[in-house]
């Protein structure tokens, strides 16, 4: 990092950004903005080893695998989406309890023959007979889906990704089952869906994660030091 200080990434909006802020307040460590309020740079004050960078969630699951900050708060169904290999780029220290949303495989309502990933194997090759394609997969989760279906056997598929409303795209007819997050199953029901059985794919939350491949340095080594002993201590 040009100034060797340690990067902190938090949530640039909405109700992820409030709880972090507060969390960090429970740490110890509350930061603030430095210069415009609509900025994307902060600090922590006391603190000189840190600045702390406004962004996305999504940019700071990218920010951590690519070595950009050294620690950050994203959910847990990005950093795995982002890195198969997140558990070697990175370390959870801590789930912060909010910002809970499960990953799962979504299918219509009227399959009532359909309620497992096996039933949905069986569904597809079916489908796939009679149509003369690919059953689709509507998701954001291009890499959780791909992993999670290899493990479960199912092959007779084509994921189509989602740029918008991913519970839409069944009712909309470009896409026949969905993977998606769902916190408590209100949107899938009001759009005709139904989880299957065996179709969770990830229980995520909010996590302070760090990166095990930024570079350090001796400011940002403290500054580490100083987050996993505030964490540790709340």
């Amino acid at each position: 990092m040009p100034n060797g200080k340690l990067i902190l990434g938090v949530p640039s909006k909405g109700r992820l950004m409030e709880q972090t802020a507060k969390a960090f307040a429970g740490f110890g460590l509350a930061y603030e903005k430095n210069g415009h309020e609509r900025g994307y740079q902060g600090i922590v004050p006391g603190e000189p080893d840190i600045e702390v960078a406004f962004l996305s969630a999504s940019e700071i699951a990218r920010h951590l695998q690519l070595g950009r900050i050294h620690v950050g708060v994203t959910g847990e169904d990005l950093v795995r989406e982002h890195m198969a290999d997140a558990d070697e780029r990175c370390e959870i220290l801590t789930r912060l309890g909010f910002g809970h949303a499960d990953v799962v495989v979504a299918v219509p309502e009227c399959w009532i023959d359909v309620a497992t990933i096996a039933d949905l194997e069986e569904a597809a090759r079916l489908f796939e007979k009679q149509h003369m394609f690919r059953m689709r997969v509507a998701t954001k989760y291009m890499n959780l889906s791909r992993r999670f279906f290899a493990r479960k056997g199912l092959a007779s598929y084509r994921l189509v990704e989602s740029l918008g409303a991913t519970e839409g795209t069944p009712a909309a007819q470009t896409a026949e089952i969905i993977v998606d997050i769902t916190s408590t199953g209100t949107t899938l029901q009001a759009n005709g869906l139904k989880m299957l059985s065996d179709g969770l794919i990830l229980k995520s939350e909010a996590c302070l994660v760090s990166s095990r491949v930024t570079p350090q340095t001796e400011a940002s080594a403290r500054a580490m030091t100083l987050i996993r002993e505030r964490v540790a201590a709340a």
